[in-house]
């Protein structure tokens, strides 16, 4: 290699935007010690490749995209979860150079240093103070903690990831204002278990500005809606204290969207997948929600196909779907996961009726979303530019996360800019998108 010219790093990142996070904080570390990124990974001297390990599916994905980064570069090193249980990668490729868990930062450089040492020149490797960001420049993902407590049985991520570990809140929000001051428009917070932010360290206060924060879920949504900025909040477990967040978005200092993976409603399921934060009286705490939140936006996931699901349970959960009528709604068969509480405790729902449940589930659940969405039309919103086009720009409502939910198309008279906030009146609707014209001039 001519060490005259900077070493060339190819990344892959799969999974979910926790991932997303760990792989900008790498980048920021290679960009910082002069190494270059490079899209082909042909061109590189070396393939970083971020796994996800949470399905058999996923863990699948992750091993192609290992397979493929080999047959390219010939070096590889493995990092994300995946690499928490590094056998399977070692019994596949054993010519991969290196294999750490999610969030070992160090041990990926250290493996990075050894296979490819870097060629440092500070006067021309300059990282902007934020960091290197894999979103685009008017949205960033706001991590506040890592791990989870929570033994969902269906769930291996506190195995792979660990138990929570929250970051100070005065940490989390210097980092937010970095972002803000670098041109951030939206801040999406995210953890594995949001709600429950700061209860390993008994909410510990810590400064910022001129006064002390509380790592509190409540605390930290109030001091970043200070910032100016849209703040949207992920991965929401429905437990009590969630209520109080609601008059904030109602005064829209965060934005009215809540993304709670509710993943059943039937009791009996939610007792096998060992669910935390009662779920009966959900359907009266939504209605409360919506009374003093009108335009509250509510994002959620659910499983179809959960081993011991009866037919009686699934209609109880889309007697619950026409009740909640929540406004967005992923939905997943249920895959075993290697090492899942949940593998064995009851009888495997056959693959036809969860392919046909999940079929049921869709279609109920789109006429309901169908349905929310027709109700907007004739009204106003704010809608943020994630791109433009020559006569019809494309962006998102407060009601829409990036990549995960629908789109606005917006026509204008006057020139839009990526990652403006324009007020959008919405002339009609499909069953995910509206399509609407920028108010005024």
């Amino acid at each position: 290699m001519d060490h005259s010219i900077a070493p060339k790093v190819g990344f892959v990142s799969l999974g979910c935007p926790k991932a997303l996070v760990d792989s900008e904080r790498i980048i920021t570390r290679l960009r910082a010690e002069g190494y270059e990124l490079t899209r082909k990974q042909a061109d590189a001297d070396l393939v970083i490749v971020n796994t996800c390990g949470f399905l058999d599916s996923a863990k699948a994905e992750s091993l192609d995209a290992i397979g493929n980064a080999l047959k390219d570069t010939g070096k590889v090193i493995v990092t994300g979860c995946m690499g928490a249980e590094p056998q399977a990668i070692k019994d596949r490729y054993p010519d991969v150079l290196g294999i750490t868990g999610p969030q070992q930062y160090e041990s990926v450089m250290d493996a990075v240093h050894r296979a490819l040492p870097p060629k440092h020149d500070p006067f021309l490797d300059l990282v902007p103070p934020e960091g290197v960001k894999l979103t685009p420049r008017h949205y960033a993902y706001l991590k506040i903690s890592e791990g989870c407590n929570n033994r969902c049985s269906f769930c291996i991520i506190p195995r792979l990831r660990g138990d929570l570990v929250s970051r100070p809140a005065a940490e989390v929000l210097r980092e937010a204002e970095k972002l803000v001051a670098a041109g951030v428009k939206e801040l999406l917070v995210i953890s594995q278990d949001t709600s429950a932010y700061g209860v390993d360290v008994k909410y510990a206060a810590s400064r910022w500005r001129d006064r002390d924060v509380r790592a509190k879920f409540i605390d930290l949504a109030s001091a970043l809606g200070e910032l100016g900025v849209w703040v949207r909040l992920h991965y929401v477990y429905p437990y009590p204290h969630v209520d109080e967040v609601i008059p904030l978005m109602a005064e829209r200092k965060v934005l009215p969207y809540l993304d709670i993976p509710f993943q059943h409603a039937a009791p009996d399921v939610l007792k096998r997948m060992k669910r935390p934060a009662a779920q009966e009286k959900t359907l009266d705490r939504i209605r409360t929600w919506r009374e003093i939140c009108p335009d509250l936006t509510l994002r959620s996931t659910f499983i179809v196909g959960f081993p011991g699901e009866t037919e009686q349970d699934f209609e109880f959960l889309l007697q619950w779907l026409d009740e909640a009528a929540l406004d967005r709604v992923g939905c997943f068969k249920y895959e075993p996961v290697a090492g899942a509480a949940s593998n064995g405790t009851a009888p495997e729902v056959p693959q036809e009726i969860k392919e046909e449940r999940w079929h049921r589930f869709m279609q109920r659940q789109q006429k309901i979303s169908a349905q929310r969405l027709r109700k907007k039309i004739g009204s106003r919103q704010q809608v943020i530019i994630d791109e433009i086009g020559p006569t019809v720009a494309k962006g998102r409502s407060m009601a829409d996360a990036p990549e995960i939910d629908g789109a606005v198309y917006v026509a204008s008279r006057r020139p839009l800019r990526i990652g403006e906030i324009a007020t959008v009146k919405i002339d009609r609707a499909e069953a995910y998108d509206l399509h609407g014209t920028t108010a005024g001039f």
